[in-house]
């Protein structure tokens, strides 16, 4: 049988995925020259590139729910009402953010997911997350979800080490439970953890393509979700499989037969790499990936799904209608509300993202924010830029300081050379001086301007 098939659209001989077969094997191939456990994993290259593929469409879909609840205390249902209604507000008109996952073990998920339901939004839409159990399908059927996500754990890590099959086992096992999801009513997602520590060819790609025939054996869609479990997703051109997270989506397209829009990223950040490889899972044929509000997950966290918004903004050249004053909402729904504690450093969202300590930067932004500020942060999250005065801020960032406090504008603004400035800075120089590490209150600086604005004197 000849493995090459013509490609009408590159009017190409390529390579088939035919060729593919299961590799069976009794012992687990767990790649120890990527991945030796006793040291740091391994990046290696072979040189290989796959071409960009950037769906016609893409979008973000949400697990602030689900994972963004493995490593924290359960939302109330209250609480998850109200982050689902901030949801599909940032989601906008065309529903970028496609779906929400939510668990359905408790009476508390399931009062959740039934509050939700009950709003009637399009988008978000409400899915599941079970045990791969007929009890739990006909569970999902039961509160009214069409869809639910399915865990099919794919390396060896997983197949030999933990559930104790090997690969044939579980490529039966898994595609049974598929079936069975089909033939209760439900709309199977399935999960493919662990993909980048996978036999590529030798398990994801025949499996993949078992689950594409039953797709089209029963009409119903199958999702997959290629879950980079470990974090351990590189981008760099000519990386080897299964660590290129281009090498992966590309190959569950090509080799795989997945469409595009039924192919999902879903990362973590291990390696600091969640949103970089979010958006090469993108760039090359992923229609959706899978994030949670600030990051929020298990171990070091799942992308950003704020993140994902912005790096929608700069590939496509447009926000298409998401709304994100509505990210500053939900940061300050987390703080205030929830008690959850953002990093200062953290981008968009910590109160320090667009806080400028530098003298010569505040000089800068007083002639020109754009000289040193991201983008418009008023408009856009409705986050003015401010300074925080500290030894390095000089007079431009006291001035600013003050122009912001007083709400003063255009020829009403105070200039760094005004007297009450100048004798500011004196009095912030001073404390330094006298071995202040600390940063200058708002609260001290109202006082001591208050001062000076009335006539006073600085003791």
């Amino acid at each position: 049988m000849p493995h090459h098939v013509f490609n009408r659209y590159t009017n190409l001989l390529e390579f088939s995925a035919s060729a593919h077969g299961m590799l069976d094997r009794e012992d687990p191939n767990l790649y120890r020259d990527q991945f030796p456990y006793m040291e740091i994993p391994k990046t290696i290259f072979n040189y290989r590139s796959v071409p960009m593929d950037m769906p016609d469409e893409i979008w973000m879909t949400d697990t602030t729910f689900r994972d963004g609840q493995q490593s924290r205390e359960p939302y109330s249902v209250e609480q998850i009402k109200h982050i689902y209604k901030l949801l599909h507000r940032l989601s906008g008109p065309k529903g970028k953010i496609r779906q929400s996952e939510f668990f359905l073990y408790s009476k508390r998920d399931r009062d959740a997911v039934y509050e939700c339901l009950n709003m009637g939004y399009q988008f978000p839409e409400v899915t599941g997350w079970i045990r791969a159990t007929k009890k739990d399908f006909e569970l999902v059927k039961e509160v009214g979800l069409k869809e639910t996500g399915i865990l099919v754990s794919c390396s060896d890590y997983h197949i030999f080490l933990q559930m104790k099959m090997n690969r044939r086992q579980a490529l039966g096992h898994y595609i049974s439970i598929v079936r069975e999801c089909i033939e209760t009513g439900v709309k199977p997602r399935c999960h493919l953890e662990d993909i980048t520590r996978a036999d590529f060819y030798g398990f994801v790609v025949p499996f993949v393509r078992e689950l594409m025939k039953l797709s089209k054996e029963t009409g119903v869609p199958i999702k997959i979700r290629a879950c980079d479990t470990m974090g351990m997703g590189v981008t760099f051109p000519g990386s080897v499989m299964p660590r290129s997270v281009q090498g992966v989506i590309h190959n569950l397209t090509h080799h795989g037969g997945v469409p595009h829009e039924l192919l999902e990223w879903h990362g973590h950040n291990d390696f600091y790499r969640a949103v970089n490889n979010a958006s090469y899972a993108w760039l090359y044929g992923a229609c959706a990936i899978n994030a949670s509000l600030f990051g929020i997950g298990e171990r070091t966290g799942n992308t950003p799904l704020e993140a994902m918004v912005f790096e929608y903004a700069q590939l496509r050249g447009t926000l298409d209608g998401m709304e994100p004053h509505v990210i500053t909402e939900l940061a300050e729904y987390f703080e205030k509300e929830i008690g959850y504690k953002i990093p200062p450093m953290t981008p968009f969202i910590g109160k320090n993202f667009n806080v400028t300590r530098a003298g010569i930067h505040a000089d800068g932004l007083l002639k020109n924010e754009e000289i040193y500020n991201i983008f418009d942060t008023t408009k856009i999250l409705n986050r003015p830029w401010k300074i925080v005065i500290s030894a390095t801020s000089g007079l431009a960032g006291i001035a600013h300081w003050m122009n912001d406090f007083y709400k003063k504008s255009g020829t009403d603004k105070f200039d760094k050379r005004n007297p009450v400035i100048i004798k500011m800075k004196d009095w912030v120089d001073a404390q330094y001086e006298t071995g202040r590490i600390t940063l200058i209150t708002d609260e001290e600086l109202e006082t001591i301007s208050k001062l000076l604005l009335e006539g006073g004197n600085i003791e």
